[in-house]
């Protein structure tokens, strides 16, 4: 059982900073006068996500992963160790 908690605890490192990179690497919502303005551009071409919305979706997707694997660590250390 105690290989199961650290191949989550290892998961959850990767997955962080696998989304570090992901949010890092996304562009600025707030860059120029269209920031300014308020108005948003996309970045779809005939329906295609472009790459703003995949990595917004990847990001998600990475979040959403990193919190169930946290919260699968922090039920684990409760349960198999005890100090």
């Amino acid at each position: 059982m105690q290989y199961i908690y650290l191949l989550l605890c290892f998961l959850q490192a990767v997955l962080g900073l696998a989304l570090i990179i992901v949010v890092t690497s996304q562009e600025s919502k707030n860059e120029g006068l269209t920031g300014q303005i308020g108005s948003t551009t996309t970045g779809s071409f005939k329906g295609m996500a472009g790459r703003e919305e995949r990595l917004n979706l990847l990001a998600r997707n990475i979040g959403i992963a990193f919190f169930v694997v946290s919260v699968l660590v922090a039920y684990g250390t409760n349960r198999w160790y005890h100090f």
